[in-house]
């Protein structure tokens, strides 16, 4: 009875031994090309400037399924039947992708946000209500952090569907400001001053020049348009200037600047 056993398993092994070196060889050969495409795939992300966790989480993503592959096959090597595995994995994905829903399209939409690159990292961007410079681009979050140093932590699903501004994305940005000027104050004058005010600036762009015209006849001023071409990083500083260099000029000159007056009448009985 135990010789019978005992060729019995030496002949399963001598029929299982190629099949499961088979299977080694194919595990071997899924490690090493993981080991080969991770490497290859980190100096692309590099070179693509997508932040480090979103490098992190798509190389485990990559790796995971070489690997799931690399299993499946040998598995099969192993005459496991392809149906059975075909449906315990198949089991096993619509089993999380059910309890991960949320987080699933958060994922779809970090992957819409790495490969569409409506911003990087250091852009100043408008997101669904919310204004900030872009720190971080995780696979589930964007994260913003405000000008008085907020984290606003933004769902990517959230992200991937709503109106984005990028107010760094490009080179320059025009700057559009209105100064008022009383009725009796001289427009040419004031426009004059303006321009000189602008063409003394650092951050101005002169090449295409400033427009400066009269935009509206209010109630109590005359309103005066003007828009200046920046350097994007110079946008704010040419700003802060611009309404504390033109207020001085406006002084110098005898250009009014109206407000609100009221005037109060006493009347003696």
């Amino acid at each position: 009875m135990s010789e019978k056993l005992f060729q019995k398993m030496l002949a399963w092994a001598e029929h299982i031994a190629p099949l499961l070196l088979e299977a080694i060889v194919i595990l071997i050969i899924g490690k090493i090309t993981a080991t080969l495409v991770l490497k290859i795939m980190a100096k692309g992300l590099k070179n693509k400037h997508i932040d480090n966790t979103a490098h992190t989480f798509m190389m485990s993503i990559v790796k995971t399924l070489i690997y799931t592959f690399s299993v499946i096959i040998a598995l099969s090597a192993l005459n496991v039947p392809m149906s059975s595995i075909v449906a315990t994995v198949g089991a096993a994905g619509l089993t999380m992708g059910l309890a991960l829903q949320g987080s699933l399209s958060n994922v779809a939409g970090g992957f819409i946000i790495l490969f569409s690159k409506p911003f990087q990292c250091g852009d100043y961007v408008a997101i669904n209500g919310n204004e900030g410079t872009v720190d971080a681009i995780s696979i589930l979050y964007t994260r913003l952090l405000t000008i008085d140093n907020k984290a606003v932590f933004i769902p990517n699903g959230t992200v991937s569907s709503s109106t984005i501004t990028n107010f760094t994305r490009e080179k320059q940005r025009r700057l559009e400001i209105v100064f008022s000027i009383s009725y009796p104050s001289d427009f040419d004058m004031a426009r004059e001053i303006i321009y000189k005010v602008i063409s003394r600036s650092e951050y101005a762009i002169l090449n295409p020049g400033p427009l400066i015209v009269m935009s509206d006849h209010s109630d109590s001023a005359v309103k005066i348009l003007t828009r200046t071409w920046v350097r994007t990083e110079d946008y704010w500083d040419f700003r802060f200037y611009m309404y504390e260099a033109v207020k001085k000029a406006f002084d110098e000159n005898g250009i009014e600047i109206p407000y609100n007056h009221v005037d109060v009448t006493i009347l003696n009985k």
